[in-house]
């Protein structure tokens, strides 16, 4: 529900900034500066609850905080990459692959009732789903919407 929070808050905050400075309701930049943020929030917790992310990789995958963090990474520079409407396009692509790759993550850790704040197995389990795969699709279509 974060991620959504300050995907929307980002989004509302640089529309109303970029149509007072250029007196215009374009919508792409702040789409993307949004998503920019979601990802650099989102970031944070791979390196702030590296132990809980690296629970949400099934056992049989090994290097499982090495993962934690270079997706982290990877969030980071792809946010940064939307930025520079020249790149965006290809950064729109891995974003939407990474989307989809994660997706089985978040399914494991649903089922496996996984918190990465607190690292135990006492999180919500799978009616997080619910919630969590839509929120995924979303990102994904607010990612091709922004960016292509």
């Amino acid at each position: 529900m974060k991620p959504l929070i300050v995907l929307l808050a980002v989004f509302v905050s640089s529309l109303l900034v970029n149509a007072y400075v250029k007196g215009v309701w374009a919508m792409d930049m702040p789409g993307n500066i949004a998503m920019c943020a979601m990802l650099c929030f989102t970031a944070l917790g791979h390196f702030k609850f590296t132990d809980g992310m690296a629970m949400m990789i099934p056992p049989p995958v090994p290097f499982k905080k090495v993962i934690v963090y270079v997706t982290g990474i990877i969030e980071v520079a792809a946010g940064a990459m939307l930025l520079f409407p020249s790149y965006r396009h290809a950064t729109a692509l891995v974003l939407i692959a990474f989307f989809i790759l994660m997706l089985p993550a978040n399914i494991y850790a649903a089922v496996k009732h996984v918190d990465y704040e607190k690292a135990t197995y006492n999180g919500a389990g799978p009616a997080y789903l619910w919630f969590r795969v839509p929120l995924q699709v979303f990102f994904i279509a607010w990612v091709y919407y922004f960016s292509w």
